[in-house]
């Protein structure tokens, strides 16, 4: 079977200052990662992270042990900036759900949640 991948949601985040903005894509795909089941992808700036069952429960696992509510995926931000910036979070529980942080030098935070379709 081959991997189906439909757009669940695409945004963007202007910066008044250069007329620039920062768009985010989310995709749900039917086979992602290793095992090839159903998973999410975020794409923004050039970068792909993929939320799928694997590495999912790793972040989940890494978020316990921190013992917080939202765990930030350092290596897959954009965080060059205090005032512009794109964070990926996991959310752990259930449902799991990715959330998604833009804010631009003109802008304030701009965040979206999405469930994922799978459980660790």
């Amino acid at each position: 079977m081959a991997n189906v991948k439909t757009l669940i949601d695409e945004w963007s985040v202007r910066d008044l200052e250069d007329g620039s903005s920062i768009t985010i894509n989310v995709v749900n795909c039917t086979e992602l990662g290793n095992q090839s089941l159903p998973g999410i992808q975020v794409l923004y700036m050039g970068n792909i992270i993929n939320y799928e069952p694997l590495m999912t429960e790793r972040w989940a696992y890494q978020a316990t042990k921190a013992g917080v509510e939202e765990y930030l995926l350092e290596n897959q931000s954009w965080m060059a900036h205090d005032d512009q910036f794109v964070k990926n979070y996991l959310i752990p529980g259930s449902p799991l759900k990715v959330k998604v942080e833009v804010k631009t030098r003109t802008s304030r935070v701009v965040a979206r949640e999405y469930e994922l379709p799978f459980e660790v």
